[in-house]
């Protein structure tokens, strides 16, 4: 196996395909992404040759059908990429794992065959893509949206602002999520898909993160935005429908994201520990070190077996939902935990930006918050569990 994903436990038994995409974003992320790093965390944008790139790898359509220009593959494929990418930049892993999981998994489910030949090979060729649901108001309580769509003739007119929006800087596409009837309360919800460009839509302010700062996170301004009926992604009233489920699937995403930053972390700390070396041997030599390397790889691969389960759970149509809320809090839990024990392990070396395990520990902590926080994973998982 390529050395650079021996990590991968093989009880999760690979499929040639998925070891060779698999193989592919690892070495990638290797090659490509590991020498921008620094670069691009300081000065917290991507690399635009670097996005062309991951299109050209067929990174930003896996799972779009070859008659759409996408590689035909499976979720699955999509969690391991994301895994491999995130392993060493979490910035480009949620880049390509919002247009995967959250943009492409929603126009393959919900778009009509209309929607599906005009956006789809777009997306998987050059369009970056953005999903915009949260408000300043609207957050765990994803539905208590303001944003307003008013029908006016052959379009909807929306009204609004988007906050926290991954990739806004770069995408061309944006499922935008607003309201046709305020009194309708989630059932007024509704998908609107926008394009950069359109009269009264603008994107204000990108936020200054603590981490995943080469991601763009900015506001959008929607200002009687004019979006054609024919842009509704499934129908109206029924965005809640393709939040929820997309969403469903969308954490178990940031679940890979999340292994991804942990084995990123536990694989700088092994190095290191193998070749610092204090009174007179490596400090890997101790007892003590052993003890933490130890307890960093299984809670690893505790939180790979959970993400992965929940992978091949959804992609063969079984019930998913509280196996992806328990990768997600558990991934979460461990990337926080991994990657802070990697900072300790560095000691003074582990807090200065010449070493990477300070920039695992600042992009482990998204992993709490985004796509519903842990407390809202807690509360799916109860919830599933009291109805039996």
């Amino acid at each position: 196996m390529n050395p650079q994903t021996a990590a991968i436990s093989p009880l999760t038994h690979l499929t040639e395909d998925e070891q060779m995409l698999c193989d592919a974003a690892a070495e990638f992320a290797e090659t490509v992404i590991r020498p921008k790093v620094h670069e691009m965390d300081e000065a917290a944008e991507l690399d635009p040759d670097l996005i062309r790139s991951f299109f050209d790898m067929g990174f930003m359509g896996i799972e779009i059908p070859e008659e759409y220009q996408g590689g035909g593959g499976t979720f699955f494929m999509s969690i391991v990429a994301i895994e491999q990418i995130s392993r060493v930049d979490a910035s480009v892993g949620v880049f390509m794992d919002v247009q995967n999981t959250l943009v492409n998994n929603a126009f393959l489910r919900w778009g009509s065959p209309d929607l599906k030949e005009r956006f789809l090979p777009l997306l998987a060729t050059e369009k970056v893509g953005a999903y915009c649901l949260s408000e300043a108001g609207s957050g765990s309580d994803a539905f208590a949206l303001k944003c307003s769509a008013r029908e006016e003739g052959d379009a909807y007119i929306l009204n609004g602002t988007k906050l926290w929006i991954t990739n806004a800087k770069e995408a061309d596409l944006f499922l935008i999520f607003a309201t046709v009837d305020a009194g309708a309360g989630y059932k007024g919800i509704t998908c609107f898909i926008a394009e950069r460009g359109m009269e009264g839509f603008s994107i204000s302010k990108k936020e200054n993160k603590l981490g995943i700062r080469a991601s763009s996170t900015c506001e959008l301004l929607l200002e009687d935005v004019k979006i054609p009926k024919e842009n509704i992604l499934g129908e109206v009233g029924k965005g809640y429908k393709v939040a929820i489920e997309t969403l469903n699937e969308g954490r178990i995403g940031i679940g890979a994201q999340m292994i991804g930053i942990a084995q990123g972390a536990f694989d700088a700390a092994v190095a290191y520990t193998t070749e610092r070396k204090q009174f007179g041997r490596a400090i890997a030599d101790f007892q003590g070190v052993q003890f933490q390397l130890a307890r960093m790889a299984t809670e690893l691969e505790m939180a790979r077996l959970l993400v992965y389960n929940a992978a091949r759970l959804k992609e063969a149509g079984q019930p998913f939902l509280k196996e992806a809320a328990m990768a997600k809090f558990y991934s979460s839990e461990v990337a926080e935990k991994v990657s802070s024990m990697a900072v300790d392990l560095f000691g003074g070396y582990g807090y200065v930006k010449e070493y990477p395990v300070e920039k695992y520990f600042r992009d482990s902590k998204i992993g709490k918050i985004y796509e519903g926080t842990s407390n809202m994973q807690l509360q799916t998982i109860a919830k599933i569990i009291l109805k039996g």
